[in-house]
């Protein structure tokens, strides 16, 4: 059956986004569209087309590769939970993606964008706006719950999120380096539960 046009467009940007992930994750900010497209069996021209730039085009693969991992943790996270036990389910769901098939090529594309954000700010501006854009969803998924006997504003939720994200960034890379080998899912259950119980982070400050 042919394709039609939106198909044939889909699946070039489909088979764009897993090329650079492969080539971006290996070469950082060296990246060379000639590369990506060549991966993908494509033109560069294609990915102008599709994503603007090589910076249009990284990122879209940020977007794409954010947006299932905070569907996955919505999903471990369930809404009836206080704020205790809806960290500790996103901490437990954390040190399990350690362990998942791609973890090191992720967290070496991690790696790479911190290093293609240092070598370009106007890339690095674009990178922060589109992971807050998706941290948003962190701040949603923790503001409004029960804790000692209130309820989480999305000020606290806020500042809470972004505690959160360094320690994970920490302890995952600590997990994949294999510097962290007793950090079990109920070690990082505690430590993020740990941050919970800092009235800093969950008085509701200006």
């Amino acid at each position: 059956m042919r394709k039609t046009r939106a198909q044939a467009k889909e699946d070039n940007r489909r088979a764009l986004l897993d090329a650079a992930f492969e080539v971006v994750a290996r070469e950082g900010y060296r990246a060379k569209l000639e590369d990506i497209a060549a991966r993908a069996e494509l033109t560069t021209g294609a990915i102008y087309s599709l994503f603007g730039s090589k910076n249009g085009l990284v990122v879209a693969l940020v977007t794409d590769r954010l947006q299932p991992h905070y569907a996955e943790i919505e999903q471990a996270v369930p809404a009836e939970l206080d704020l205790i036990a809806a960290v500790g389910a996103f901490a437990r769901h954390q040190r399990r993606s350690c362990d998942a098939p791609d973890a090191l090529s992720v967290q070496s594309l991690q790696i790479t964008l911190l290093d293609m954000a240092l070598h370009d700010p106007v890339l690095g501006a674009q990178l922060a706006e589109t992971v807050q854009a998706q941290e948003n969803h962190l701040v949603e998924l923790f503001t409004g719950r029960a804790h000692n006997g209130s309820t989480v504003t999305r000020h606290q939720a806020e500042r809470l999120t972004t505690a959160l994200r360094a320690l994970f960034v920490g302890l995952t890379q600590g997990v994949n380096l294999g510097l962290a080998p007793g950090a079990d899912e109920q070690y990082f259950a505690d430590a993020a539960c740990a941050l919970v119980t800092d009235a800093r982070l969950t008085d509701d400050q200006t």
